[in-house]
Order: C-alpha cells, then sequence, then structure tokens
C-alpha cells in the first residue's frame, strides 16, 4: 500500500508491468518483457481500503486476477491438529528431540483456543515447546507461560440447534409475517449507508457487493 506514496512516473511504470510485463532497464530504452506471475497478501480488506482512498482502485482491479481468501486458524478447527503434528516433527527433527505426539489436553486445548496470531504463533509455541522440554509427548505443563491458555474460547458449531427462543419466534410466525427479500435486502442496504455516512462504495465494500449494484438497486426502488 506504500504505492500511494510513488511518484506518478513510478506508479505507471509499475502498472504497466503488472498490465503487459514490459519494463525497461533503468538509463535503458530498450524495452523488456518478463513472464512472471506475482502473489500479494493483506489481512486487510482491499475493496475497503479502496473505497476509503488508502490504496489505489487501478493497482487493485490489476492485482485482483485470482483472489484466495484464507481462513484465520480459528475457524479451521479441523486443520489445527493436523497442521500442529506436522510442525511437530519438523522441529523435533531440527532440534534433534523425540517429541512425536501431543497428549489429548493440549489437543483440546489447541483446538479451543482462538489462535489470534493464526499459524506463526502456533509454530511458535511448538518451537517453544520443543526446544525447552524433552520426551516423546506434549503435556500442558509444557506449553509455554506466556501462551494464553485463560484466552481459549470454544469453537462454536455451526450445525448447533436454534435457541428455545428463536423456535418460539419461528412457531408463532405465519405466512403474513414473511417479510419480501427486497425488503430485507433495502433495508439492510440503508442501514449499511446510514452507518458508513452515506459513502456507498464503503457501504458496498462492507456488504461484499459492488457500489454500482447498491447504485442499481437504489434506482429500482424509486
Amino acid at each position: 500500500m506504500s504505492c500511494v506514496k510513488w511518484s506518478s512516473t513510478y506508479r505507471l511504470s509499475y502498472c504497466v508491468f503488472l498490465q503487459t510485463g514490459a519494463f525497461n532497464r533503468v538509463g535503458s530504452s530498450e524495452v523488456l518483457h518478463s513472464n512472471v506471475r506475482l502473489v500479494c497478501a493483506t489481512n486487510r480488506s482491499p475493496v475497503v481500503e479502496v473505497a476509503e482512498g488508502r490504496f489505489r482502485e487501478d493497482l487493485y482491479y490489476r492485482l485482483n486476477v485470482i483472489p484466495v481468501k484464507l481462513p484465520p486458524l480459528r475457524e479451521r478447527a479441523g486443520d489445527i491438529i493436523l497442521l500442529a503434528k506436522h510442525i511437530l516433527k519438523q522441529k523435533s527433527e531440527s532440534n534433534a528431540k523425540l517429541f512425536h505426539r501431543f497428549s489429548k489436553e493440549v489437543e483440546n486445548l489447541f483446538c479451543n483456543y482462538d489462535w489470534p496470531g493464526n499459524i506463526r504463533e502456533l509454530q511458535n509455541v511448538i518451537e517453544n515447546i520443543v526446544v525447552i522440554n524433552e520426551g516423546e509427548v506434549v503435556e500442558l505443563d509444557m506449553l509455554p507461560s506466556s501462551f494464553g491458555v485463560n484466552s481459549a474460547i470454544p469453537i462454536k458449531n455451526s450445525s448447533s440447534s436454534q435457541s428455545a427462543e428463536q423456535i418460539q419466534t419461528n412457531s408463532l410466525m405465519g405466512v403474513h409475517d414473511i417479510e419480501p427479500l427486497w425488503q430485507v435486502e433495502k433495508r439492510a442496504i440503508e442501514s449499511a449507508i446510514a452507518v458508513c455516512d452515506d459513502n456507498i462504495p464503503l457501504a458496498a465494500a462492507y456488504l461484499g457487493v459492488s457500489a454500482s449494484t447498491i447504485y442499481r438497486k437504489i434506482k429500482g426502488w424509486s
């Protein structure tokens, strides 16, 4: 995102290279071509950054060819132990240790921990355990003192049943209480626009749709 501060010449050259693969060496007028694949990563929403003016829109559309969203570790409970075992094997081999598995208590804790530092935090925790301790099985008392045991939170099961209050509310509804989908959508869009101080591009970014979609729907309501 630092490209916002570049001179117009550098910005133009960079965008041309992304678009065509063509470039010039410094001090040369010869046009060269490169066949490269550019991979970018960010922990922010590029669409929101563009809407708020912190990232160049033309650069975003040149980069946004094949977007890949990688969910945080806390949303991939099924991968946590698989990744932890792989990291444990690597760290044990590189440090000439004998660790080869985790106790059930440690596995349960790992699966219910929020992992704010994602995989990097998981790597650091396991490396700390392997370097400082000896043994074959990772036990709870081997966890580093800095590990946020008290921050562990249960991961919600997406297939859990509705609450009794929800069930009761739904049972009292009749067909005449069902709200048309377009009205639900209209209310959601209007609320988003109001929260974003009438900034429609920003509201569209948070809603996950294009600004032109919002403008088209507003026109359809009038």
